[in-house]
């Protein structure tokens, strides 16, 4: 019964050898329970995200066995790739805007573990029992039903590592052959791409301990030679963020008139470029005040990919960059991986 949590994955720099390989989807994972006509669709945190995925409901009575729970991801595929913004979009208040989106942006989910079928558990079973069980039951599946592609082959998983990305894959997860499902835990291996980039600090956010530093402002130039705002690092040890806010306070301005992201509360602004402290319905309240520094200082940070001009997901800083100039700092140097069709990736297994 819900709510159950998934089975996590700890990082690794390099695939490990002697496992099971799937590609690591960029999306909402999901523990789909069906029990005859009832459908649940439960996120990591064990929220429900039934309603806003009226067409993987409908579509999941038809292809799924009568009693089952399954783990996957949810996701939304546009031209050729997935587009975790569209998905971001899919959550919304509103019944009618929910129907709309299931029709402009329907999603898919991407099966890839069986937690129990019929009366059965198959949470102590090993891993590679668990695949030919969910192979075995989803073998009609159709759109927008699919099971994950998987290999055994080290040399096909580098592959995918190297190839998916294109397709807006995050990297590639690894799996013991024996390993039971244990919900909550990391037990599996996820290798994600890293790279570095160097970024203009233009703010920052307080800790909500108190007065040191939360998180980092990184900001890269356009063409246009305006200051996007591209994402934030933010994982540091206590006594750091209590360094940076020393080092960073010369640079504290008293208002934000004259920094490049000064119409940051502006909607108008928000929708026109890159800025800090935009709402949404996933910040409802949360504090988005932020502190503005003159945007003199670079930081390299590494990050793992990049989707609609802003980093994917928190950037780690890595070193001060003073041989750098602010100036420099363009969406240029970012490496584009090469475009790759999400059917081929969906095909592969």
């Amino acid at each position: 019964m819900p709510p159950v949590e998934p089975m996590l994955a700890r990082s690794a720099p390099a695939i490990p050898p002697g496992m099971q390989y799937e590609a690591k989807w960029d999306g909402f994972r999901a523990v789909v329970f069906r029990d005859g006509d009832e459908i649940e669709l439960g996120s990591r945190t064990g929220k429900t995200l039934t309603r806003y995925f009226p067409e993987l409901t409908g579509a999941l009575l038809e292809q799924l066995p009568p009693r089952c729970v399954l783990d996957g991801e949810i996701v939304v595929a546009r031209g050729g790739r997935l587009d975790f913004d569209a998905l971001l979009e899919r959550i919304h208040p509103a019944a009618s805007r929910v129907r709309h989106l299931a029709e402009v942006t329907p999603a898919s989910l991407i099966a890839f573990d069986l937690l129990a079928l019929g009366d059965v558990s198959l949470l102590d079973t090993p891993q590679r029992e668990r695949r030919t069980a969910l192979e075995e039951a989803l073998r009609e599946a159709a759109p927008p039903l699919f099971v994950a592609p998987v290999t055994h082959d080290l040399d096909v998983a580098q592959g995918w590592f190297e190839q998916f990305e294109g397709a807006g894959l995050d990297g590639v997860v690894a799996k013991p052959p024996d390993l039971p499902y244990r919900p909550g835990e990391r037990v599996m291996v996820k290798v994600k791409h890293e790279r570095t980039a160097d970024c203009v600090v233009a703010g920052l956010r307080a800790h909500k301990s108190g007065p040191v530093v939360g998180s980092l402002l990184l900001g890269l130039y356009d063409d246009a030679g305006r200051l996007q705002h591209v994402g934030v690092c933010a994982s540091f040890p206590m006594r750091r963020r209590r360094e940076l806010m020393e080092e960073l306070e010369p640079l504290r301005m008293t208002d934000v008139a004259g920094h490049p992201w000064e119409d940051w509360a502006d909607a108008e602004a928000q929708a026109a470029g890159r800025l800090p402290g935009g709402p949404s319905r996933w910040t409802g309240k949360k504090d988005l005040s932020w502190v503005a520094l003159r945007p003199e200082r670079v930081c390299e940070v590494a990050y793992d990919h990049m989707q609609a001009g802003r980093f994917r997901h928190t950037a780690q800083f890595r070193r001060w960059r003073p041989d750098r100039e602010p100036e420099s700092c363009t969406y240029a140097q970012l490496v584009e991986p090469v475009s790759y069709d999400l059917a081929e990736v969906l095909g592969g297994g």
